[in-house]
């Protein structure tokens, strides 16, 4: 874009509904994604494959009475994972009936679906790392990413990472999951992190900075 990055968000309905379940979360104006639109095609409509996705995200994107924001985002990761040729079951943690929180949660979610590793972004070592217990102790093993943001085609330089994916499909089209596969490394196990780290290893709050 032009003038960098910018944000897009959805309007949702908050007043009166605290401690709402993030699956409960309803579109307040669902007129938003007009503007939306209209910012996409400001931005993207030189890009190289900007006329080839941008109808079938227009009507991914059209939001109608009633439709919660999960119903949006699911709809969308839908369209991304097709164009992207993610074949990967999708399973909604709300319909598995499992209790717990946080990395109980998530423990208790890997051993429901039979899983014997669990790939964490980068991020969440902060309070992963603190709380592999609760994973190992279910012979589950914990990596974290490891990714260098490939640089592609943009129409507006510099090269800016992290954009959104739609960024990378008007301008690299069919191209895009293999540089998104460009980036992949070797993931870091928990052992690697901490020794990058090796204060933490003692520690009860851990500030992670790869």
């Amino acid at each position: 874009m032009p003038a960098g990055l910018q944000w897009l968000t959805v309007p949702v309905a908050v007043g009166g509904r605290r401690g709402q379940l993030i699956d409960q979360v309803e579109i307040l104006d669902r007129q938003f994604w007009r503007k939306h639109l209209r910012s996409v095609e400001l931005n993207y409509r030189r890009a190289p494959f900007f006329e080839e996705y941008f109808d079938e995200f227009s009507a991914t994107l059209e939001c109608s009475a009633g439709l919660r924001l999960v119903d949006l985002n699911v709809r969308l990761i839908k369209w991304f994972m097709t164009l992207l040729g993610i074949g990967t079951p999708l399973l909604f943690a709300s319909q598995l009936g499992l209790g717990g929180k946080r990395t109980e949660l998530l423990a208790n979610i890997c051993s429901y679906v039979g899983a014997s590793t669990y790939l964490s972004p980068i991020g969440s070592a902060v309070y992963l790392l603190e709380e592999l217990e609760t994973l190992e102790s279910r012979s589950i093993e914990v990596l974290f990413h490891n990714y260098e943001h490939p640089r592609y085609q943009q129409l507006f330089p510099p090269f800016v990472p992290y954009a959104s994916v739609i960024d990378l499909l008007f301008n690299e089209g069919p191209r895009a999951m293999e540089v998104v596969r460009m980036g992949r490394g070797s993931p870091f196990s928990a052992s690697q992190l901490l020794s990058f780290r090796p204060e933490a290893a003692g520690t009860q709050t851990l500030t992670f900075v790869p």
